[in-house]
């Protein structure tokens, strides 16, 4: 009897040793060497940018795992906490909210791992090393001199839509785009429709953190197609006829573009209107075709997931990667490499997105 309690109990502890050499052995076949968390696959972007990176490493000895935060920031963080304990050294991560991505990455670079903040840039935390991204503030300056170029006679109605207050670009797509704004709104070019706080600051050229957050905390879409879509008509519905005819809208991308686009198509008092947007997904590219949006800010997303790339390949061999740039990110300046863009409207749609294998032709009707 006690030698078979003693043939048990060894049968058990060997039964564990191997349970626990197999999780190990498991943990080692799944090492990655980098880590990538995107925010969400709700919207287009992403989802075609996870392809790209998976696309980018395919040839590469180096391996990746990508993860989505689906718009949350607690799931971001175990996110970043489940590649950590995959080993990764490199983490590649667009942040859903740029203050709270602080916590995560900061838990990374404990661990010794480089952080790259890839098109949007996490604030007020001294542990990220690089960012990667498109050049913001000339993204809305493009926006808005698109509208300044289309604008007619004088005290054309703007209505002003911005990104969510949390993003970080949000605020320099709309700095840029104020830069060039401001100067016709002095002049009477436009007069602004939907916003008291940028009303009392409209004779003011350059704008504080705080001034631009009481603007957008009052135009913000939170990058949501719905929420555009409401405030819209919430702002045409109290518009009075001075505030309606010709107008300009600076939409602060293509999916809150088209839902914004819908509402001011729909009401008859509305003759014609200017509207941007950025990203050239592949419904506005059909709505500019069809003079229903009128340009976008392309962002050639291979370029961008090719720079994070080679700069996550840099770091894994030793190397330090080139810089172009830096931000300020409210406690260090973050070294940046930035990619030019481009603006796309029905005149140069097909030479920027077609004939660069972007997009196929087929993929749209009424393309010239």
């Amino acid at each position: 009897m006690k030698k078979f309690k003693g043939l048990t109990f060894l049968a058990i502890l060997m039964a564990f040793v191997l349970v626990v050499a197999g999780c190990n052995n498991g943990s080692g076949d799944s090492s990655v060497d980098v880590g990538i968390v995107l925010p969400t696959k709700d919207e287009p972007r992403w989802v075609q940018d996870e392809q790209r990176f998976k696309d980018a490493l395919a040839d590469s000895d180096y391996s990746t795992e990508i993860l989505f935060s689906q718009g949350s920031s607690a799931k971001e963080k175990e996110n970043v906490e489940a590649l950590l304990n995959k080993g990764i050294k490199v983490l590649i991560i667009t942040p859903h909210d740029g203050a709270a991505a602080a916590s995560a990455v900061e838990a990374a670079k404990k661990e010794g791992v480089t952080v790259i903040a890839y098109d949007r840039l996490i604030t007020d935390t001294d542990a990220v090393d690089y960012y990667v991204t498109f050049d913001s503030l000339a993204v809305g300056a493009a926006q808005a001199q698109y509208l300044v170029d289309n604008a007619n006679g004088s005290d054309v109605p703007l209505y002003l839509y911005a990104g969510a207050a949390s993003d970080n670009n949000a605020f320099l797509f709309f700095e840029g785009a104020w830069k060039v704004l401001q100067p016709k709104i002095a002049d009477g070019t436009f007069k602004i429709a939907n916003s008291s706080e940028a009303e009392a600051l409209k004779d003011s050229a350059d704008l504080s953190r705080d001034q631009l957050g009481k603007i957008i905390g009052q135009i913000t879409t939170n990058w949501d197609a719905n929420d555009a879509k409401n405030k819209a008509q919430t702002h045409l519905t109290a518009a009075k006829a001075d505030l309606k005819g010709d107008v300009s809208i600076l939409a602060p991308n293509d999916g809150t573009a088209r839902s914004i686009a819908d509402v001011f198509a729909s009401d008859s008092a509305i003759t014609k209107y200017f509207v941007t947007g950025q990203d050239a997904e592949k419904a506005s590219i059909q709505y500019i075709i069809d003079e229903q949006q009128s340009m976008t800010v392309f962002k050639d997303v291979r370029t961008l997931v090719k720079d994070a790339m080679g700069m996550a390949v840099e770091v894994l061999d030793g190397n330090t990667p080139e810089t172009t740039g830096s931000y300020d990110n409210g406690a260090v300046e973050v070294k940046a490499k930035q990619t030019n863009v481009i603006v796309v409207d029905k005149d140069n749609v097909k030479a920027e997105l077609i004939d660069s294998k972007y997009y196929e032709a087929s993929e749209f009707t009424g393309l010239e």
